[in-house]
């Protein structure tokens, strides 16, 4: 799952408080915050986008490893949520669960071998590893 190098774009609309147009490639989405939070809900949350993104990458790659080995493997669904949990020597920290449904024949040696690989997909990685966020101003309009 090699990623090319794209740019994700993310601008306010002046649709609502919160409101944000989100241009993907040729993809236009759109997030907000929900309305308890002071926004719209006329899209998802940015964590909502985080979870999809660890979702669809978890789903993306136990298929591919799938059809790699030839696993009788009919369907994946992943469930994911996202909370602030007090961790005893850590203080609060971000906790994300994931729960992975895999419909298929599979034997638990390989059950527990797609769980494996989906510890591996490209974005767990990047969230459980070093990860550096290298921010700049762009020149004023």
């Amino acid at each position: 799952m090699s990623q090319e190098h794209r740019e994700v774009v993310v601008a306010e609309n002046g649709l609502g408080r919160y409101q944000q147009s989100v241009r993907a490639g040729a993809h236009l989405l759109v997030a907000d915050e929900p309305a308890g939070m002071g926004g719209a809900d006329a899209g998802p949350a940015p964590y909502d986008y985080l979870l999809a993104a660890l979702g669809a990458c978890t789903s993306m790659t136990l298929r591919m490893y799938a059809e790699r080995k030839g696993l009788p493997l009919r369907k994946v669904t992943v469930t994911l949520a996202h909370e602030k949990v007090e961790i005893e020597g850590r203080g609060r920290i971000d906790r994300i669960t994931r729960r992975i449904a895999i419909d298929g024949e599979l034997t638990p040696e390989q059950r527990e071998r797609m769980l494996e690989i989906a510890n591996r997909c490209p974005v767990h990685r990047t969230l459980s590893g070093d990860l550096d966020i290298a921010s700049s101003l762009a020149p004023a309009d």
